[in-house]
């Protein structure tokens, strides 16, 4: 008999809803931005203060943080008082690491492309980026040992792990500057955005039930 889906359960769509919109967004800002190199450049550099392809940018990515964030805290939600103490752990991580993904780039934006301007709003930028990259990498670390731990849930462990070693290509490509921003695409759009999506569609399938 196939369990009647809920509202929480619908929610979890709202992870792929959000990846969608992030890589539209990663697809299609660089065309109004004539001079844009996406091998070379970081994705930040579109939606700079500076950058001719901000609006564009923000009118694509409008639905990326809103979807994001309902979709990891209704996976949150899910696990809560269930699986082991570093599965749930390792979740509730990576909802802190969208929420401060979401204040802390809207709050600090680039305000020009490559590494900015050297202005505060800039070191706030950096700072903001560590902070989500550490809590990333350890969400997805935690969730890697978890899931592998756990029979019934090797699945996420697998995917967790794949996520991890994507995250890490990235900071491979700061030796690479002139192939930088295709190395960052995988520790950004594939990696942290496509382990979101796969929470919400193991939400919306049934899998944290």
């Amino acid at each position: 008999m196939i369990k009647q889906k809920t509202l929480l359960h619908w929610l979890g769509l709202l992870g792929v809803t959000a990846f969608i919109s992030y890589a539209v967004a990663v697809i299609f800002s660089p065309l109004a931005y004539p001079d844009y190199d996406w091998i070379r450049q970081a994705v930040s550099d579109l939606s700079a203060d500076n950058a001719p392809s901000r609006t564009l940018w923000v009118q694509l990515s409008s639905l990326y943080y809103p979807a994001s964030i309902v979709g990891v805290m209704a996976v949150c939600i899910a696990v809560q008082g269930k699986y082991t103490k570093l599965i749930r752990l390792g979740i509730y991580l990576f909802a802190i690491m969208g929420w401060v993904s979401a204040v802390g780039f809207a709050a600090f934006p680039l305000t020009e492309g490559g590494t900015g301007g050297g202005t505060l709003q800039d070191t706030m930028h950096m700072v903001v980026t560590g902070v989500v990259v550490i809590l990333s990498l350890t969400s997805l670390l935690i969730l890697t040992i978890g899931g592998l731990r756990q029979k019934t849930f090797i699945s996420l462990g697998v995917c967790a792990v794949v996520a991890l070693f994507l995250m890490l290509i990235g900071p491979i490509g700061m030796a690479f500057p002139e192939y930088f921003g295709l190395f960052q695409r995988f520790s950004n759009m594939i990696s942290a955005n496509g382990f979101g999506a796969i929470l919400g569609i193991m939400l919306f399938i049934g899998r944290f039930d």
